[in-house]
């Protein structure tokens, strides 16, 4: 089994109900267990900014999935919550995005872990932190790249943790 952190997000239509019934799914999964979930934030649109905020949140879980399987599994789950990808960064019913895969580097055509922007993305970074704070991601840990993250605007939409297993 190895550990993975996921960062799940949403802005259209009921992205607190899609991402608690993602990992639901993974969770009731054989292959798949969810050890942790983040509180819910809210937070600015990034990258393409004229649009709603986004939910967004982190879950670590215990996978026994290849990391392309995993992604396949992930997409899935995204298609079947009605994800469309028109534009870069742009709205989305759900976007669920294999953050790390154990300790491992990974690479291919379609994914590459650890994933390659994440310490930049405070909306990434503040829910990594409230489940996996010590977490090293290059030289440092998610507190540390948290500290230096641009987390204006995000603010918590739930604070408490089981808000996936009670939406």
């Amino acid at each position: 089994m190895k550990l993975v952190a996921l960062g799940l997000g949403g802005n259209v239509g009921d992205p607190r109900a899609a991402m608690a019934d993602a990992l639901r799914e993974l969770d009731a999964r054989s292959d798949c267990r969810v050890l942790a979930v983040s509180r819910l934030y809210a937070t600015p649109p990034w990258g393409k900014t004229d649009q709603a905020e986004f939910l967004n949140c982190c879950a670590l879980i215990e996978t026994s999935l290849h990391p392309e399987s995993l992604l396949d599994v992930c997409l899935d789950m995204e298609r079947r919550r009605k994800r469309e990808r028109v534009e870069r960064w742009g709205p989305r019913t759900i976007d669920i995005d294999i953050l790390t895969y154990g300790d491992s580097a990974y690479h291919s055509e379609t994914l590459e872990l650890p994933h390659p922007r994440m310490t930049a993305r405070g909306f990434v970074m503040m829910p990594l932190a409230d489940v996996a704070p010590e977490m090293v991601l290059g030289q440092k840990n998610v507190r540390d790249w948290l500290a230096e993250a641009d987390i204006e605007g995000i603010r918590i939409a739930d604070a408490d943790r089981d808000w996936w297993i009670t939406a």
